[in-house]
């Protein structure tokens, strides 16, 4: 009898913890995420795609981001991709290319710069918007979650997400599918002052097993907070993005 309490006791006891472990999780990541970025910021990044040959190609965009779900940016150069501009509003994204009729649909899977970075990885929402934490463990001395996608819609249906636990940033993470397959693998380095009370990496570097070879180099110049109104994220002003430096 005695050990049937302590059972029922035990069991009890973890039902009670577990939903308080699970909302600490969630606010962990919500932590990650503003340590990350900024809810609303302006930013400078340079791309570039490393290819097996050594041959490279960079690209220069200026992104802006609203809330949880706007966010835009414009290609700065190369000349070939001058003027082109990229929205996203929630799962939507489009492109406009200068002199081409209406913004045209596109996918997070696909690329608008080619390369390992997909328009996911481009036009990054924060991941607490995305993803649910199923489990928070204590790795090397440092944090590992485990994202679970909140829709199909998402580009990754899990991430493994490994974390600084003095910084609350992410040093790695594993980008994988439903069936727990690797799809690629996002370095997280250099962490950097930025001002304004941003300290944050400002290299991230991904591969992947899907393109062996190959590399791709995300660096952020210069990041700030800003705040914008809700008509610069719209298909209509796709075209004079660039006004906003």
């Amino acid at each position: 009898m005695l050990h049937k309490k302590i059972t029922v006791a035990f069991v009890m006891a973890v039902f009670l913890v577990a939903p308080a472990f699970a909302v600490d999780g969630d606010k962990l990541l919500q932590q990650v995420d503003r340590n990350l970025n900024p809810e609303s910021y302006e930013m400078y990044r340079k791309l570039i795609n490393i290819e097996p040959n050594g041959r490279t190609k960079e690209f220069v965009l200026f992104s802006i981001k609203k809330g949880a779900d706007k966010l835009a940016a414009v290609f700065l150069s190369p000349a070939s991709e001058k003027g082109r501009s990229t929205l996203r509003l929630g799962d939507n994204m489009w492109l406009h290319i200068p002199n081409v009729g209406k913004p045209i649909r596109i996918t997070s899977l696909q690329s608008v710069i080619g390369g390992v970075f997909n328009n996911a990885d481009i036009l990054r929402l924060d991941y607490g918007a995305e993803y649910n934490v199923e489990s928070v463990s204590e790795v090397n001395g440092g944090l590992l979650l485990e994202l679970k996608a909140k829709t199909k819609t998402v580009a990754y249906d899990r991430l493994k997400m490994w974390v600084d636990q003095a910084k609350l940033l992410p040093t790695k993470i594993e980008c994988r599918t439903e069936a727990d397959m690797l799809i690629k693998t996002l370095y997280f380095k250099d962490v950097k002052d930025f001002g304004g009370g941003i300290v944050r990496p400002a290299v991230i570097e991904t591969d992947s097993p899907l393109y062996k070879g190959y590399k791709s180099v995300m660096i952020a110049a210069q990041i700030k907070k800003r705040q914008f109104k809700d008509e610069i994220f719209t298909l209509t002003f796709m075209p004079n993005l660039e006004t906003m430096r």
